[in-house]
């Protein structure tokens, strides 16, 4: 567009001053009306949306918080977590910001959504292994309010099945989980074992006691003393019942061990310790491990629980460990 055109002349050195003063004032005028405009145009960007008062929605169902939050010009932010109680599945459990916060409208709200309780049924534990029940429930509910446990202690009763494994659970598979329950359990003592023989001890060492101990499945209970007369020291020199005697696996062979005699720098005693009166045999390992770090097996024997006992004739400073199931439960300097 020609601006000449637009205030009708054709050549600026026809105007007269009145006229040329009139054009630039005109001039001026458009350019401050442009500027003012922008100026208006960026102060109503920079105050942006109206303020809202967040709502409080927790506790909600999803769809009415949704309904709520929209009606409020709020966009939700979803996120799932299990919970604890079975009720509140679909339902909000936390909103961010707070009640009553002061927003801009169009800030999205973060809201959690609980998933309902981590697990909202009794699960098929029959034929599966008692302590692998317990740890999948540990873990299971590990976040949240623990909503199955089990009875203690549960029944045993010898049954073909390997030991721990479930035989029967009450309450039974799929039973809702509308509150917490406590699971009871009849397991596997496994199948009832036969008379053992009971091995000829006297005169061994303690490694070749182990090894016997360990081949023939019998339980043995230790006592120590000096060597008298002419037993050796450092050998069993006493047992009861007498060699090839058949009795219970559960019950005790009662060894005495003569203690050696004193060495430079070697320790002997006697190592003890109560245990729990397990249902089954469970696997036990007494280790030794020497002031260099070396470590060794004294015996690794289905034992079942109560009076752990073993002679040592160790370095001093070693440390004897036992351990459970792989689990450690005691442990014991040599020589303290």
């Amino acid at each position: 567009m020609d601006i000449r055109s637009v205030f009708g002349f054709k050549n600026f050195d026809q105007l007269d001053p009145h006229q040329y003063k009139v054009t630039v004032l005109s001039l001026v005028g458009v350019i401050v009306i442009m500027v003012v405009s922008a100026i208006l145009a960026f102060f109503l960007a920079l105050r942006g949306e109206e303020k809202t008062l967040v709502p409080d929605v927790k506790g909600m169902e999803l769809s009415s918080a949704l309904i709520k939050l929209q009606d409020k010009e709020l966009y939700p932010k979803l996120s799932l977590r299990f919970s604890d109680d079975p009720e509140t599945k679909g339902r909000i459990l936390e909103q961010e910001p707070l009640p009553g916060a002061i927003v801009k409208a169009g800030r999205r709200i973060n809201i959690v959504v609980s998933r309902g309780a981590a697990q909202d049924r009794v699960g098929d534990y029959i034929g599966q292994n008692i302590d692998e029940v317990k740890l999948h429930l540990q873990t299971v509910f590990a976040s949240t309010r623990q909503l199955i446990t089990v009875r203690e202690p549960p029944m045993f009763l010898y049954d073909n099945s390997p030991a721990g494994t479930i035989l029967q659970q009450d309450p039974p598979s799929d039973t809702e989980l509308s509150q917490a329950i406590e699971l009871s359990f009849v397991v596997s003592r496994g199948p009832e074992k036969a008379k053992v023989k009971v091995p000829d001890m006297l005169g061994l060492d303690l490694k070749n006691a182990a090894l016997q101990l360990e081949r023939a499945g019998v339980n043995f209970s230790f006592t120590t003393r000096s060597a008298e007369g002419r037993e050796a020291p450092g050998s069993i020199v006493s047992q009861m019942p007498a060699p090839g005697t058949l009795q219970d696996p559960a019950e005790p062979v009662i060894l005495v061990y003569a203690l050696p005699a004193p060495a430079n720098g070697l320790v002997a005693g006697l190592f003890s310790q109560e245990l729990p009166e397990y249902p089954y045999p469970l696997r036990v390992v007494l280790y030794a491990e020497s002031p260099n770090r070396s470590r060794s097996i004294l015996i690794s024997v289905d034992h079942p629980g109560r009076s752990f006992t073993l002679p040592y004739s160790q370095p001093q400073g070693t440390v004897l460990e036992l351990q459970v199931l792989n689990r450690v439960v005691a442990r014991y300097e040599v020589g303290r």
